[in-house]
């Protein structure tokens, strides 16, 4: 699977701001990976505080669709899945490199 074609999956994930964030990654040919990984972290963060926030609420009977709480949870939740398999396929990839003999 190509970079392109996981940037289209994960993109529809999050938020329009965290999508314009995202667009700014990718323009700026300087940022480097370290901080590149640093964004995507703190906005997988930010959807998980968002769920926090609509369940709290949810749950104290505040207003507050159900079905706002249950999206915002799936997209953390997903968020927080992509995350994990990212991090796997990297250390994946680690390990092949080490593996190599030279």
């Amino acid at each position: 699977m190509s970079l392109n074609n996981i940037n289209s999956v994960t993109q529809n994930l999050f938020s329009p701001s965290l999508q314009k964030n995202s667009l700014k990654m990718e323009a700026s040919n300087n940022t480097s990976f370290a901080s590149m990984l640093q964004d995507s972290i703190n906005n997988v963060s930010k959807l998980e505080k968002q769920s926090d926030v609509l369940t709290n609420k949810l749950i104290n009977g505040e207003k507050v669709e159900l079905h706002e709480v249950m999206v915002a949870s799936q997209k953390a939740t997903i968020a927080l899945q992509t995350t994990v398999e990212v991090r796997n396929k990297v250390v994946e990839a680690y390990q092949e490199i080490m593996r190599m003999q030279m």
